[in-house]
């Protein structure tokens, strides 16, 4: 039986996640979703019109995030994650769509409820410092 992280604190999310093959289908899902489900319209709307960019920084970002490899800075430099995000209305509702579209692509993927659980509560407060609208 596999460790919980509270029963193993040196579990990393990237672990949890699964490693690298994981958060690439994690990522992938995510923006599959996001690209076909008419409830991520306003999510999507942020983004360019080819995802393959937003894919591939998402899973550098997280990988990292999440206590794996350091992929993105490497390749982008400091996220600055909240600056880069500035240009975009970010309130409550986009927020809740985005870890929304990242638990649906958790239950595609059949993580365990458990996991679900502590990913998306770990997801939400990186989520939720994101907002700079109030509403």
């Amino acid at each position: 039986m596999q460790e919980s992280p509270e029963e193993n604190p040196q579990t990393t999310l990237y672990e949890l996640i699964g490693g690298k093959d994981k958060l690439r289908a994690l990522v992938d899902r995510f923006y599959d979703l996001m690209d076909l489900e008419a409830d991520f319209a306003a999510l999507r709307a942020m983004h360019p019109p080819s995802l393959d960019g937003s894919r591939d920084k998402l899973y550098l970002f997280l990988s990292g995030w999440s206590g794996g490899p350091d992929l993105y800075t490497p390749v982008h430099g400091h996220p600055f994650l909240r600056a880069r995000h500035l240009p975009f209305a970010i309130g409550t509702a986009e927020r809740d769509q985005w870890l929304t579209c990242m638990l649906l692509a958790m239950r595609e993927l059949e993580y365990p409820e458990e996991k679900q659980d502590l990913l998306l509560n770990a997801f939400f407060g990186t989520a939720d410092w994101m907002r700079n609208q109030q509403s």
